[in-house]
């Protein structure tokens, strides 16, 4: 089984911070995720936020990657803000990843310096 380094997803996700405009309507980038799926494979997305809401989390972009390239099962995973800061993913995104693969309940989250959470301990009640 792979381990999670972290410091290499956090390296993988702030170097996919470009935080910019796209137009008028919306911005791209102010947020980046790392996603690490179970053959090693590190797979890495930015936010696009938009006005009437239709935009989508950088975890949700990571998770479209990691799909497109054939797998579900992500071991770890990790969010940055612009300022290169840690968060935890929303609720969406928890159940989003959840759902993506039955053993996804135990993805291991970094949501804080030093603190790592399972995906079942962020959604207690799935």
């Amino acid at each position: 089984m792979t381990t999670v380094d972290w410091n290499e997803l956090l390296v993988r996700a702030r170097g996919a911070l470009n935080p910019r405009r796209l137009s008028e309507s919306a911005d791209a980038g102010g947020v980046a995720a790392a996603l690490l799926a179970e053959d090693g494979q590190i797979y890495t997305g930015v936010c696009i936020d938009t006005g009437s809401s239709l935009g989508f989390c950088a975890e949700h972009a990571a998770a479209a990657a990691m799909v497109t390239a054939g797998a579900n099962r992500v071991l770890g995973m990790v969010a940055v803000l612009w300022d290169q800061s840690i968060i935890p993913p929303c609720g969406r995104c928890r159940e989003f990843i959840r759902q993506l693969h039955d053993e996804n309940l135990s993805t291991e989250v970094l949501v804080a310096k030093d603190t790592v959470v399972t995906i079942a301990e962020l959604l207690p009640h799935s």
